[in-house]
């Protein structure tokens, strides 16, 4: 991972380059996703680092949290500009990249270097029925805005609604997993130790620093990414779905899939089922709620028939593959043939 710090120098290449050209979409486009990649491993090193310190529980909600910052740069710099259909399309996007591929890439990885990986069975299943309710809260006001009697005008303050129960709800897991029965979320193997971790105060200054400039990236990327898609032939669908969902997450897969190759599968776990809740009952309903003040008009739930019905099968999917606590490397081919499904559909859908 740290072979891969040389690329910060792009990190200053595209500034400058926005700054002296900022009509150059389709350039800008690609050095911000290869300047995210080391500043992803930056965040990377450094959440492990400070995960030595915390326990891996507490360490992957840490990146979960870090790296959701980038998505909600991201979707922010969307909102702001109106453009609803990136902003639904890299949320859900984001929930099933991070569930399908970033996990099925961590059951993966791993398990080419450990024949079998154990974890912890009860974090996942309380994530995996987050991500139901969460797939629930979403297929709501989608269904009932169908329906023949229903009233338009209340698809706003049901909306709005929904997202203050995902929002209460949210705390109070964070209640549970990590006070009143963090016991029942402890590590089910200790990995391995690779290396000898940052001090701490290095470490959160990296974390500081890295998230900073991945947020500042970002910007850049979001600016450039739907002339780049036009230039690239790529469908607004497969724009907010994929692209914008790997790039929003790629500090996230670097240490999910960096833990999951030393054997601490817990952690993969924390970051890729974490960082999936977190954004289907946390970024979602507080997107909604800053859409009053920052956005040309109100964000609502209502998403797209074939985006809901994703979510909910990617739900399903997971569920089934991480109720034993046990996986190999197969796991994560299945994982990530779902998602491969998903989108290969997007791209064929053309417009």
């Amino acid at each position: 991972m740290k072979r891969m710090f040389w690329l910060l120098v792009f990190v200053p290449v595209v500034l400058v380059l926005h700054k002296v050209r900022p009509e150059a979409h389709t350039a800008l486009f690609l050095l911000s996703v290869v300047a995210i990649i080391p500043l992803a491993a930056l965040l990377s090193h450094a959440t492990e680092s400070v995960a030595a310190k915390t326990g891996d529980a507490v360490g992957g909600l840490l990146n979960a949290t870090l790296g959701n910052l980038t998505e909600l740069v991201i979707v922010l710099t969307a909102l702001r500009a109106g453009m609803m259909d990136l902003v639904k399309g890299s949320l859900t996007g984001a929930i099933v990249t991070n569930s399908l591929f970033m996990l099925g890439g961590c059951f993966f990885l791993g398990g080419l270097r450990h024949r079998v990986q154990e974890f912890n069975p009860r974090n996942a299943r309380v994530q995996a029925g987050m991500l139901l309710l969460a797939s629930i809260a979403l297929l709501v006001p989608s269904i009932v805005n169908r329906v023949e009697a229903w009233d338009p005008a209340v698809t706003q303050p049901l909306s709005l609604s929904i997202s203050v129960i995902l929002l209460v709800t949210y705390a109070l897991s964070a209640l549970f997993s990590l006070k009143t029965h963090k016991e029942f979320f402890g590590s089910a193997a200790g990995g391995e130790d690779h290396g000898t971790p940052w001090p701490m105060g290095l470490a959160l200054g990296a974390l500081a620093g890295s998230t900073v400039f991945i947020a500042v990236v970002s910007e850049i990327f979001v600016e450039s990414v739907q002339h780049a898609a036009v230039s690239f032939g790529m469908s607004k669908a497969f724009v907010g779905f994929v692209i914008v969902s790997i790039v929003g997450a790629a500090a996230e897969m670097m240490s999910a899939f960096s833990a999951a190759r030393k054997n601490r599968l817990d952690m993969s776990v924390g970051i890729a089922m974490g960082s999936s809740t977190q954004i289907a009952m946390f970024v979602a309903p507080v997107l909604v709620i800053l859409s009053y003040f920052i956005a040309p008009a109100p964000m609502d739930l209502q998403f797209g028939g074939g985006q809901v019905i994703m979510v909910l099968l990617a739900t399903l999917t997971v569920s089934s593959v991480v109720s034993g606590g046990q996986s190999a490397w197969y796991s994560g081919v299945q994982l990530i043939a779902v998602y491969a499904i998903f989108a290969v559909t997007l791209y064929m859908i053309p417009g």
